[in-house]
This record gives C-alpha cells, structure tokens and sequence, in this order.
C-alpha cells in the first residue's frame, strides 16, 4: 500500500511571478521551503502535508509530490522506467487516472504522446499485477500524475491536486475578463493593506478582488469550496485526515470585526454576479456593494487601501477611450482618496501614463501571458512638502 506518510520532494507550483507569495503562504503554514524559484517553492514533505497544502494554499497551482527520478533518452526509457514502478501500490484496478506532461527532449514534438506513453506503462503495469487496468482520461477528476522530462532527466510525480488550485471553487459566475483567483490573492499580499481597516474596490467586475480580500481578513481558505483532490482516489486514503484539516479551515475563520470592503461597478449585471459569487465564498455580508460610476464610489475618511483592476484595451477601439478613463481614475484618487495607499493593475503601462500620478512602487506580475503591473500610489491629504514639514514639528 502506498505511504502517505513516506517523506519526499514535493514541488508546488505557480503562475511566474507569484512564487515570492506563494512562499510567504508555505512558511505561514509551518513549512521550510528548500529552494523558491521563478514558477514554484520547493521542500520536503509527505503527502499528508500535501493534504494541508492544497486545502490552505491561495497562489498555488499544483501540488506535485516526487515519485521516481530516472535517466531517460528516448520513449523506450520512459516506458521501461515507468513500468517498473509499483503503481498498484497507488491505484486500485476500479479506478480513474489521468496524466500531465512537461517533456523537452529531441524524440518529442507531442505532449499527447508523451502521456500516452506514461498512460500505457502504467496500464501494463496494472494489468500484469491485477489482471485489470483503471480507466484513464483527460479530465483531472481522479488521480493525476505529471511527469516532468528535460533532456535525459526525468521525474514522475503524483499531482496530489488534480484540477488547478489557482481557481478557488467560489466563482461560478466568471463575469466579463475576471482576474484569475490566485493572482488576485497575490497582488492582495502585494499591498500595504492591515487586512483590518478599509478596503475599496471599484470597478469590481465579478468581485475577485473584494472576494480575495474579504477572504484574506477572516482567514478564509479555499479548501472551503472545493470537494475533489486528486490525492483522494490513491489506495490508503484516509478521509478523517482530510476532515480533520478541512475542520481546521472552519475553526480559524475569523469574524472580521471592523473591517469594511466597498466594492462598486457601473454595471448592474456585474454586482449582482459578484453578490452571487460572494454569496457562494461566505463573504457577502462583509462586502457592501454599489453599483454605480467609479468616481461615485464611498471613500470613507479614515484611509486605508483602494484598488483597481481596470481594461487595459486588448481589443482594437479601446485604448483611447481608456486614455480618459485612466486620467479619470488619477483625478478621483488624488481628490477623494487623501491617506489612502491607491493601487492600479494594468498590462498597458502607456494607459497608465495617463493616470497623472507618480507610483511609488511598479510591483511586476504576469496575467496570461501579459506582462504586468500593480501600481502603488501614495496618496496624501496635502502636497508631500507640508506633510513632511508637520512631520518634522
């Protein structure tokens, strides 16, 4: 039977960019992360610490614990390797697998053979242990395994995650171009925001942003919304160790007293995908949403953190339309928002030009394959000369 307790690599991955917060999540949980690069963090672990990953982990996208490494120069070596593995140790004859890929190497110019070829080592394996093979398939809904192939280096993996974990399971109605989850969650770590005081979202959309954050202040996780692991169809899965960290999740929720989240849209349709998505988080009560033009958005005096997400004119037509609307979002931050830390995300930097303002900090992300940047603001109540000049009094 397969040891959920056995201790081994485990590699988490990201979207580029996101790895230095996803790190800050990791060590947060208790982890010590071996090495943090471009696109993951590294460690040591067991796939019961897999289990309290997937389930607490909001900038992550998969969860990759280490089964073999092998030499390998060529399909036939892939085979070989992967058919000496025991996989009936994981897998029951009844069950689902599927399988990923990342191979670079001169014999391959297909992904889909690459996991054919892994689908049918393990297959053959299968059927000359139990007399019967599982079902396999595309879909990430049983168990998943990724292999990994760089030139004569290769690694299998069990993906203890399955479908990505970068979409957190509370947005069933996407709405008009949303804001990845995981993104959204990282750029939150981004700011200077207490996760106590204020938060203003206009230009909601579907919410995302506004969701994120109500669900960064309460200690909301999302192992809340989702039912389906891919380390929950292995041989030895013990379900009172998934209930016992999904448990966790419930008990560290926290009340959010004093917190207030405005979130505002123009569009009537968008607010109330967004109450429904926030309906589904548990969130909704902590968010007060308006629907109105952004520059009729409440900004409560006490300070605190505004952001936007806006368009930043993919499509032909947009951008100078845009123009206005980016020197709009300068002018209402500098009149309405004194005190305020002010952040813009946008993948058009000559858009923003038009903000008038000078960032404090360019903080580089990715969005598809976007280049990227949420843009701080320092937004003072008067000119910076009389606030240092009180300061120094």
């Amino acid at each position: 039977m397969f040891s959920f307790s056995a201790s081994a690599k485990i590699i988490i991955t990201c979207s580029k960019r996101l790895a230095p917060y996803l790190e800050q999540e990791v060590r947060e949980l208790g982890f010590t992360p071996a090495r943090t690069f471009a696109t993951g963090v590294e460690l040591l672990g067991t796939v019961n610490d897999c289990i309290k990953l997937n389930l607490n982990l909001c900038s992550a996208s998969q969860v990759l614990y280490s089964l073999k490494e092998f030499y390998c120069n060529g399909p036939d070596d892939l085979y070989e390797a992967l058919i000496r593995y025991p996989w009936e140790n994981l897998l029951t004859p009844q069950g689902y697998f599927s399988v990923t890929s990342n191979a670079t190497h001169f014999t391959v110019n297909n992904d889909m053979f690459v996991n054919v070829k892994v689908k049918d080592a393990i297959a053959d394996r299968m059927r000359r242990e139990t007399l019967k093979r599982p079902d396999s398939g595309s879909e990430l809904s049983g168990a998943v395994f990724h292999l990994y192939w760089k030139e004569e280096r290769a690694e299998i993996f069990l993906d203890t995650s399955g479908e990505t974990l970068a979409k957190h399971g509370y947005r069933k109605i996407p709405g008009k171009a949303p804001m990845l989850e995981a993104l959204a969650a990282a750029t939150l770590r981004a700011t200077r925001w207490d996760r106590t005081g204020v938060f203003v979202n206009p230009m909601c959309g579907s919410g995302t942003v506004a969701i994120e954050a109500a669900m960064l202040a309460t200690n909301r996780k999302p192992g809340l919304y989702r039912k389906n692991y891919s380390f929950m169809h292995l041989t030895g899965y013990d379900a009172a160790r998934y209930e016992t960290e999904l448990k966790k999740l419930h008990e560290q929720i926290k009340p959010g007293a004093g917190l207030r989240i405005i979130a505002s849209d123009i569009s009537d349709d968008a607010i109330k995908i967004a109450k429904v998505n926030a309906g589904i988080a548990g969130v909704e009560a902590l968010i007060e949403f308006i629907q109105c033009d952004f520059e009729a958005t409440p900004v409560p005096e006490a300070g605190g953190v505004l952001y936007f997400n806006p368009e930043y004119g993919e499509r032909l037509g947009d951008v100078s339309a845009l123009e206005t609307t980016y020197a709009r979002m300068g002018d209402f931050m500098k009149k309405k928002c004194p005190g305020y830390f002010g952040y813009i995300f946008t993948g058009n930097l000559e858009l923003a030009k038009k903000i008038g303002l000078k960032a404090s900090r360019r903080i580089e992300f990715y969005t598809s394959k976007i280049d990227c940047r949420l843009l701080e603001y320092e937004l003072y109540g008067g000119s910076r000369r009389e606030i240092k000049k009180e300061a120094t009094l």
